[in-house]
């Protein structure tokens, strides 16, 4: 289902009308844009799912749940964002380091301890 609303999503845009992709195509990301969620490695910190789910409404227009861990119920269920721009590629954070958790727990109004719970396989120290 992700791959067959890519395309809508590709073709509403206006640059995926054409496109013709195999399967195999798909599977090697052979088309134009990228839709990392919270959680890949480009963006580690699940909790970000609570702030799309708060700004969408989420859980009342689809009826998916996140639970304590940030996990969506029905356990199927997927969420991520859209990239349309040519050059738009997955990357990886590096390690993060004390300074960077406690800006971001700053910047997030929580405690450090939490920040380093949500961010642990991430962390430099």
């Amino acid at each position: 289902l992700t791959e067959k609303l890519h395309k809508e999503v590709r073709e509403l845009w206006g640059y995926g009308a054409g496109e013709a992709l195999t399967s195999d195509d798909l599977i090697k990301e052979k088309y134009r844009g990228i839709r990392p969620a919270a959680g890949y490695p480009t963006s580690p910190d699940h909790t970000e799912k609570a702030t799309l789910w708060s700004l969408l409404d989420a859980e009342k227009h689809t009826g998916i749940q996140l639970t304590e861990n940030f996990a969506m119920n029905p356990p199927s269920s997927v969420s991520g964002l859209y990239f349309a721009h040519p050059e738009a590629k997955y990357f990886n954070v590096g390690q993060i380091t004390k300074d960077q958790v406690i800006d971001y727990s700053e910047r997030k109004e929580q405690p450090i301890e939490v920040t380093e719970k949500w961010l642990s396989p991430n962390l430099g120290y």
